[in-house]
């Protein structure tokens, strides 16, 4: 029995996962990192054990019927946990924030500014004090009325709706119309108000072409059918709809991605004639603070935006002094320069947590353990210092910090380390070590004491010399000005440069068109599926040779099933309907986000009783789902179509996951390199360019090391390959580099340095420099 006052987390026996029965001990009120290769368990013993805890035992505190829900969810694996304090947790969510969220909204900063133009903004003589709603363009009281807060409407015009004139109606001159049909429908129904469908489209009077493509008239009209051999076809009431009725429709109210797409090609996206772009009404973009609108402050970089907010008044100046002070984190963890407008789909996974992570300082908690996913991932080497102090500010406030971190820079500043291991999925699942960082110097077995104490020089790669250069640019995109790069084919180039250097932007302008690129691969980071019934098996190609093993077997053929009973995304008859194949059923938890739960009648399994009798190799469908990566390969060993895809993932590390893992519990990483193993396992064609953001996202120094072997090997075989990279121990095995800055935002968009990593290592104002040459002194081990 542990004293009330005992300083420690005391877990025992979490079996979440791989876990192995696992105990450990982590002291409160420390800054605990939790290491180990990728699939160990670390973030099973963190966030599936340590936080779902945290988080059931606060669920167990609310009303009964939000904890009936919550039943459905279930419990962490885990005998007991003792001394847990309340947890907060800052995943890299995988989930993509709506088109509406921004910068602001994802920080409250957006609250702060609006409730300064409110109290303290300059009004025009005799206008009415507004409340901070009608600052912004996400309310009924502030947005535009014309294009709703969107800051750009669409239109249509008669060139985007008939693109050939000089086709008739009949000969598909309208190309904004549905195929099959309803498009034939509309055309009979024109027919029958009295319009020429056969002469020419631009034959016809201006008059006419303006009705059939504009008209919001809806007339109905008997339509006598052309009588087709073998067909009887009555007549029928018709109803016509105009060419920009339906676009506007289709686009505004279709569930179909497809239709949705087709209409948007018959499109055109302006600004808004009625507020210029900036998305509020009149009255709200008459107010002014420091002369600036709210829309143009919104869209200045955080880093620029104290130094222009008033400070006279005692009102200004206490709405001034809180929104700086909530500012101030964002800029010390290195994203000074975003602004508050910029939208939160374009931000990367680490962006996002930073950004709350930043929010948190201001929550003013106290007493709980703050369970982080990476904060370092996306971050260069420069900003990992105001990371730690940040951390370090949390702790201070009374608060413990467990993190899941890779970045070696990060665990030796650490006051804890927890080592999970030694291998990866069955071969982990076991804590190593758990004790002040210095004692894992001798752990046997460690993976991560290799690299975090090893100093020995790797092996030196000789530098490739390239067959030629592909230019990119001028290119002028967000903080690019006419930026121009000489990219060296036939090599390794690793781009580099502080967040919001460009990096990405300069990566998105190396398309197919330009001359020099024969194919162009790029491999993002991207989910593979937003659903859980998206999965390796079924994005990898793989499954449909499983299903079709499974319905060659005896049991199979004597019940008459056929290769898609053994499906889980078709009403076939094999899956479980209850989930209707998923596995698992969305839970609505009211006032929280909702999330998945196992089905409660097939407990996961996607299949029906009666499919899930067949098996092959005496396993049943869902059991070889459940089976990992690794040891699939043993199970299909003699199946060289499934042996295929299965290598390609061993190949980039990715053996410790399970075929059927939902594409929903997949980080940005493991998406990248599931992208890259698909591309792997494809017949070797060489003069391939391959464009990767930042591969080694996620990835502990060991993973690095495997995946980097296959980069490699696809130089080696005549490709191109790009990277976009913080991890100096890749920047320096590469080729070549490109580095972008001196800063981020208006501070970078420049090519600061170019040429071999010891060039660029010398380069002088390079935020890069240093850390790559101690990088390659180093023999390119640390990070």
């Amino acid at each position: 029995m542990h004293s009330p006052h005992d300083p420690y987390v005391r877990v025992r026996g979490a079996r979440e996962h791989n876990l192995r029965g696992v105990d450990v001990d982590v002291p409160r009120d420390v800054v605990a990192v939790f290491t180990g290769v990728s699939g160990s368990g670390k973030s099973s013993l963190a966030f599936g054990t340590v936080y779902a805890e945290a988080q059931r035992r606060y669920f167990e505190s609310v009303a009964p019927y939000a904890r009936r829900l919550i039943h459905q969810v279930g419990a962490p694996k885990v005998g007991e946990i003792t001394g847990l304090p309340p947890a907060v947790s800052l995943q890299q969510r995988r989930a993509a924030p709506t088109s509406r969220s921004s910068v602001g909204t994802v920080t409250t900063l957006s609250n702060s500014l609006r409730m300064l133009f409110s109290r303290a903004g300059t009004y025009p003589p005799g206008a009415p004090r507004l409340d901070s709603d009608a600052f912004s363009p996400h309310t009924a009281a502030g947005a535009c009325p014309e294009c709703e807060g969107l800051g750009r409407v669409h239109r249509v015009t008669e060139e985007s709706l008939v693109p050939d004139p000089s086709l008739s109606i009949r000969e598909g001159a309208v190309a904004a119309w549905p195929g099959a049909w309803q498009g034939k429908n509309l055309r009979d129904v024109l027919d029958a108000l009295g319009h020429d469908v056969d002469r020419p489209w631009r034959e016809l009077p201006a008059r006419e072409r303006e009705w059939i493509l504009f008209t919001d008239e809806q007339p109905v009209v008997t339509v006598h059918p052309v009588r087709e051999a073998g067909r009887v076809q009555r007549p029928y009431q018709g109803t016509y709809t105009s060419a920009r009725r339906y676009v506007l429709k289709t686009f505004a109210q279709s569930r179909s991605p497809a239709l949705r797409a087709r209409a948007e090609r018959h499109l055109t996206s302006e600004p808004c004639p009625v507020c210029g772009g900036a998305r509020l009404r009149r009255e709200a973009l008459a107010v002014t603070v420091g002369g600036r609108t709210v829309t143009e402050l919104a869209a200045l970089p955080l880093a620029d935006l104290a130094g222009v907010l008033p400070t006279e008044g005692e009102t200004a100046r206490v709405l001034t002094a809180d929104l700086v002070s909530r500012v101030r984190p964002v800029v010390e963890l290195g994203l000074g320069y975003l602004s508050l407008d910029r939208p939160a789909p374009t931000l990367s996974a680490g962006e996002l947590q930073r950004l709350r992570l930043a929010t948190q300082l201001r929550s003013g908690l106290f007493g709980v353990v703050y369970v982080l996913d990476e904060p370092s991932a996306g971050l260069h080497p420069a900003d990992t210092e105001a990371l730690l102090t940040i951390l370090g500010r949390l702790k201070a406030a009374g608060n413990s910090v467990f993190v899941v971190e890779h970045h070696l820079g990060v665990v030796r500043e650490a006051d804890w380390i927890v080592d999970v291991g030694p291998g990866a999925g069955e071969h982990g699942g076991r804590v190593l070590y758990s004790g002040p960082v210095d004692g894992l110097a001798g752990t046997a077995g460690s993976a991560t004491a290799r690299y975090l104490f090893d100093r020995s020089p790797a092996p030196a790669r000789p530098v490739r010399e390239a067959r030629g250069t592909l230019t990119v640019g001028p290119v002028t995109r967000h903080n690019l000005r006419g930026v121009r790069a000489e990219v060296p084919l036939g090599v390794l180039t690793a781009v580099t440069g502080v967040s919001g250097s460009g990096k990405s932007t300069l990566l998105d302008a190396i398309t197919e068109d330009l001359p020099g690129v024969r194919r162009l691969v790029r491999v993002d980071q991207k989910p593979i599926g937003r659903t859980p019934r998206s999965n390796l098996a079924t994005y990898t190609g793989l499954f449909n040779v499983v299903r079709r093993l499974f319905a060659a077997t005896d049991a199979a053929r004597a019940r008459g099933y056929g290769a898609g009973r053994f499906s889980f995304n078709t009403a076939s008859g094999g899956r479980c309907e209850t989930c209707q194949g998923e596995g698992f059923v969305s839970v609505e938890l009211l006032f929280l986000p909702s999330t998945y739960a196992p089905c409660p009648d097939c407990g996961g399994a996607r299949y029906g009783p009666a499919t899930l009798e067949v098996t092959y190799r005496g396993r049943n469908i869902a059991q070889v789902l459940d089976l990992t990566v690794e040891d699939a390969g043993a199970f299909f060993a003699d199946r060289p179509a499934v042996a295929r895809s299965l290598s390609a993932l061993l190949a980039v590390g990715l053996g410790y996951l399970r075929l059927g893992q939902p594409a929903t519990e997949l980080s940005g990483g493991e998406a990248q390199r599931v992208k890259l193993a698909s591309e792997l396992q494809r017949s070797r064609r060489g003069h391939t360019l391959y464009l990767l953001d930042e591969p080694t996202t996620g990835l502990h120094p060991a993973d690095v090391e495997v995946l980097m072997r296959q980069v490699h090997g696809l130089v080696d075989a005549g490709n191109t390959v790009v990277v976009v990279e913080h991890d100096m121990s890749v920047v320096a095995g590469a080729d070549r580099v490109i580095d972008l800055g001196p800063g981020g935002g208006d501070a970078g968009g420049r090519i600061v340095a170019a040429g071999t990593p010891a060039e660029v290592a010398r380069a002088s104002g390079s935020a890069t420099a240093p850390y790559l040459a101690r990088a390659l002194a180093d023999g390119g081990t640390r990070r």
